[in-house]
């Protein structure tokens, strides 16, 4: 399909009209619910208990047992609360169980050991609120994960400590003597585990705080165990099924974005639009449900992916955003969901025809590439399909020891594999140095550096992944660079997406003549974050080759949600790390590892070294 085909296209979804829908916002009952949830536990919690009040004869004629069972209650309900705010917030079901059930006993322990008819209130009018807007918390589960078992124990761990620490320190008058930090610690820790400490009370004040580090004990291993045990809710994965379609619709429509051959990394879900000519790739991470580049297939059928995008983000409450779309996706996609978008960065794209080393912009990198060819390296360009078995597991094993760190990277644009069967249309430029006179080979022979490139319709491609030994010379990302689009021409090759550089258009305006100083302080700061990542390095690797910029943005629901989302990308891309450690990782089934590349950090970008 041609490019005009493809605008006259665009211009026919766009000049369709979309009403948005009017009225408070879907997610304000949920929100309020969980704001009161959290008052209400922490009510639970912290609130003294009244010394005189009218519940007081109702409480002396029960058991004195009862009275600590409910001081236990209350504290363990307080925490549950505070724990299902945020799934109430997100509308989730499971939570909204959980607390119409916990509100009732958490009214009963207002009552019966806090003599509160106010708080005891305030929770049954929450409970009817709930009830009320029952149909508003159907959000379904998110997937799963067994290190939420490990962060719950710490962390909840932690709390109890330090919740215990105030029950032995709430009575100072039915202390016996003068009990030591120390010994305070100990009793905590013996109570949490359901024994007697050191510390002594009057008036059978140590049944109550016995009982109430005893629930708080229960609470952390109970919820662990549940977190530990109960049946793994499969992450998003690409079907064999749902790779053939989408490999279908990249042959008929795969020209218009640089990123649509990585929406065939395996460790991605995907939605189709109803007529099945549009989809839209993404993966859940920490609640947030996320999309990388343009949908593909059809741009007339996008808007059916979208709307089915968003409907599975509604339904289980997960943050809809896009990373790295164009600007006629970004387009789309606000028009079509009400969403907003925020320019991200710019894509370095070389048309092969107008590359040249001649002139003296190309001088530094024409000069270092003739320095390293004279030092006797020399470079193979050639589709995946060419090389044989032997020659691509070397490449694997190469590229994986030479990533420089444990975590694998990469998501948006980062397909994750090498020499993959179905991917033979990949091209891999690879940089070689036969060993000195005497000297060993090293352990992958002469292999000294690697380029992936993923196909971009049926002339183009984009890069995908840049390793090199680091003990070769420098300007080995330059080299290869240089030779796959010198030999792009032979392989039908007219365009190449190389890396992609956060807030270039920024750091470009700021150094300029002129800039206002707005400009000059926004350029100093990304200046000073390139210290810790590479922001200004990436836009002056790219700059090098003299590209064209084509803007990328990030699409999201509210401003607030955009740290959120910044987070989840860091995840995606390997730069913040949630797995269990290797230690504790062991006897696990490993899964699927992606080879990706190397990016700059807070960047989704493809660039390892560009030294």
């Amino acid at each position: 399909m041609s490019d005009s085909q493809d605008a006259e296209k665009s211009g026919r979804v766009a000049s369709r009209p979309r009403r948005l829908p009017r009225g408070p916002r879907p997610e304000a009952v949920p929100t309020a619910v969980g704001t009161a949830c959290t008052l209400i536990g922490l009510l639970n919690i912290v609130f003294p208990r009244l010394r005189y009040s009218k519940v007081h004869a109702l409480a002396d004629v029960l058991p004195g047992a009862v009275s600590s069972l409910a001081a236990a209650a209350s504290i363990v309900v307080g925490l549950l609360l505070l724990m299902l705010a945020h799934g109430l917030k997100r509308r989730k079901r499971r939570a909204w169980v959980a607390a119409v059930s916990l509100l009732p006993v958490g009214a009963a322990a207002q009552l019966l050991y806090r003599h509160s008819i106010c708080g005891a209130v305030l929770s049954l009018v929450l409970l009817g609120v709930m009830i009320r807007y029952r149909r508003e918390f159907a959000a379904l589960p998110d997937p799963r994960s067994r290190w939420m078992a490990l962060a719950n124990f710490v962390v909840l761990g932690a709390v109890s400590v330090g919740l215990g620490l105030l029950i032995v320190r709430s009575h100072p008058d039915d202390l016996v003597g003068r009990p030591s930090f120390g010994e305070q610690l100990e009793h905590v820790l013996w109570g949490l585990f359901g024994f007697e400490g050191p510390v002594g009370y009057r008036d059978g004040t140590d049944y109550t705080v016995g009982y109430s580090l005893g629930a708080l004990g229960l609470l952390t291993v109970a919820t662990t165990a549940y977190l530990a045990f109960r049946p793994e809710h499969p992450a998003a994965r690409l079907t064999p099924a749902d790779e053939e379609r989408l490999r279908a619709l990249l042959d008929a429509h795969g020209r218009r974005d640089s990123l649509g051959h990585f929406a065939l990394r395996r460790d991605k879900g995907v939605v189709f639009s109803p007529s099945g000519k549009a989809a839209v790739c993404y993966r859940v991470v920490s609640g947030v449900m996320l999309a990388s580049g343009d949908p593909v297939g059809d741009v007339e059928a996008w808007p059916g992916a979208i709307a089915r995008f968003m409907e599975e983000a509604r339904a289980h409450s997960w943050t809809p955003a896009v990373m790295g779309c164009s600007e006629t996706g970004g387009e789309v996609w606000t028009r079509e969901t009400g969403l907003d978008a925020l320019e991200l960065g710019d894509e370095a794209i070389v048309d092969v025809a107008d590359f040249t080393l001649s002139g003296r912009a190309m001088r530094n990198v024409r000069q270092m590439v003739k320095r390293i060819e004279r030092a006797g390296y020399e470079t193979r360009v050639r589709r995946a399909r060419d090389l044989g078995e032997e020659e691509l597991e070397t490449i694997r094993k190469a590229a994986a020891d030479w990533r420089g760190t444990d975590t694998e990277r990469g998501f948006s644009m980062a397909l994750g594999r090498i020499g993959d069967p179905a991917d033979g249309d990949a091209i891999i430029a690879t940089a070689h140095k036969a060993p000195e006179d005497g000297a060993e080979p090293g352990p992958y022979g002469d292999l000294k550096a690697v380029l992936h490139f993923v196909p971009w319709g049926r002339d183009g491609m984009s890069l995908d992944l840049m390793r090199r030994d680091r003990t070769a010379d420098p300007g080995m990302n330059e080299l290869l660079i240089v030779a796959s689009l010198q030999a792009a021409g032979e392989l039908g090759i007219t365009r190449a997406s190389l890396n992609f550089a956060m807030f270039r258009s920024a750091l470009a305006r700021g150094e300029k003549l002129g800039a206002g100083p707005v400009l000059r302080g926004w350029r100093g700061l990304l200046v000073f974050l390139s210290r810790w990542f590479q922001i200004e390095s990436l836009y002056k690797f790219n700059a090098k080759f003299q590209p064209r910029w084509e803007p990328r943005f990030v699409v999201f629901r509210h401003t607030r949600d955009l740290p959120r989302i910044g987070l989840a990308a860091m995840q995606a891309e390997g730069f913040v790390s949630l797995a269990l450690p290797r230690l504790l990782r062991r006897g696990r089934r490993p899964e699927p590892r992606p080879c990706a590349h190397q990016v700059p950090a807070a960047a989704p970008g493809r660039l390892e070294q560009a030294a």
